[in-house]
């Protein structure tokens, strides 16, 4: 460990220490590349460390599997929890022998002033001058409340997702969930199970099958980021995307939580989940929603079937692979439409937040982010030269935040690395 307060000179700095900063760091090993992962917390896990007590993988436990460290659990279809999440990825760490610094947080990067090392990094440990940086920051950064929240009385208990650990630590009474995508559904689902009466204000968030075709959505998301460009079948990129701000919209209804199952928001009002539109306003604890929850649920009911079903059959077709047919079903539930709800009358003790993060890279002082606070970059690597990124939402497309595409993602970057000597585009 660097002493606090020593300058000194490193080839390559990984930030971040979760899995694409971890998968980084092996692909650089492999290819004889000097540098170090910087890591702000005390202990390996990443952003998985982060998350609520009940937390488990909405993919199945073979998307852990990388190169070199496969799944070694006894049940490859099941759902990981959390803290055996985050002793995976300590065993990887460990087994890559990966050069990882924990406690130093990145204050600050910026061009050099000179010398052979293109960028100068300020962390909690001293100044490193680097010729390469590597930012693995991970979808999850700064937790995001709408200003909305603020004028929601102040005897209303309210709470972001991201602190968020067990039904036990909420107030006793009704809950307002503002957000349906997957930590949404996941969590309606635990608190109703702890007893909790549960209110969701839904988005639009689209869903997916739990299983198509005879095989889990995530087999076929698997192929499409890995084998399906070869056939014309690749998983949606940034630049199919009809708004770019929709590099930021809900991850698709998807849970882990108990027996393999679909999350179907009708089938989950049609037990006992009541469900309302998008929050509107506030005033106090009487609360407005838009008279949209039917349109929203019809989004969610198309999504799938008009954005991935005709690829992913497409994409059978052309490998040849011979599955069941179509075994999609609907549910025709209709909730009524609820515009208000005054939360004291109501019992209603709580609003948890499910509405998403927002990048975080105010400490890197380089032109290289869009509108949205997001990195401008091909394959993860960025107009300035040495600067890439890896794991943040849509590097390449819709994988390149989740298991099925950091991986593919790394080896490319650090191909492209060991073949050119710098990280360029």
């Amino acid at each position: 460990m660097a002493r606090r307060g020593r300058a000194r000179s490193i080839d390559t700095v990984v930030v971040g220490a979760g899995q694409a900063g971890l998968i980084v760091s092996d692909q650089l090993r492999r290819v004889g590349r000097e540098h170090v992962v910087l890591e702000r917390r005390a202990t390996l896990g990443g952003g998985w460390q982060d998350r609520w007590d009940a937390f488990r993988l909405v993919s199945p436990n073979w998307t852990t599997s990388i190169d070199g460290f496969p799944y070694r659990g006894a049940d490859p279809d099941g759902f990981m929890p959390r803290d055996q999440i985050v002793d995976h990825f300590r065993a990887y760490a460990g087994s890559i022998g990966a050069s990882v610094e924990l406690d130093t947080g990145v204050t600050s990067l910026e061009a050099s002033d000179g010398g052979p090392a293109r960028f100068r990094l300020a962390t909690s440990r001293g100044r490193i001058d680097a010729h390469l940086v590597v930012v693995a920051g991970g979808p999850f950064q700064v937790p995001h409340v709408p200003p909305i929240g603020r004028a929601i009385d102040r005897s209303v208990y309210q709470l972001h997702v991201h602190d968020y650990r067990s039904p036990d630590s909420l107030p006793p009474g009704g809950i307002l969930l503002v957000g349906s995508g997957q930590s949404g559904v996941q969590l309606a689902e635990e608190l109703i199970a702890a007893g909790r009466p549960v209110t969701m204000a839904v988005g639009r968030c689209g869903r997916f099958p739990r299983t198509y075709r005879g095989r889990d959505v995530f087999w076929w998301l698997r192929e499409l980021a890995t084998r399906g460009p070869e056939v014309g079948t690749g998983l949606p990129t940034p630049a199919s995307l009809p708004d770019p701000k929709l590099r930021l919209a809900c991850n698709p209804q998807l849970s882990g939580h108990g027996a393999r199952h679909d999350t179907n928001l009708r089938a989950m009002a049609a037990s006992g989940l009541r469900l309302v539109g998008r929050l509107e306003a506030a005033a106090g604890t009487r609360l407005r929603f838009a008279a949209d929850l039917s349109a929203s649920l019809r989004f969610a009911d198309g999504f799938f079937g008009e954005r991935f079903k005709p690829t992913f059959d497409t994409f059978a077709e052309r490998m040849g692979l011979v599955l069941p047919a179509d075994d999609l079903a609907q549910v025709e539930f209709e909730p009524p439409e609820v515009t208000e709800v005054d939360l004291a009358a109501e019992g209603i003790s709580s609003v948890l937040w499910t509405s998403g993060y927002r990048p975080a890279f105010g400490w890197i002082r380089l032109p290289v982010f869009d509108e949205l606070g997001l990195p401008i970059q091909v394959g993860g690597v960025t107009s300035v030269p040495g600067l890439a990124f890896i794991g943040t939402p849509w590097l390449v497309d819709l994988g390149s935040a989740n298991l099925v595409g950091v991986e593919r993602d790394a080896a490319a970057l650090v191909a492209r690395l060991a073949a050119t000597g710098t990280a360029s585009a």
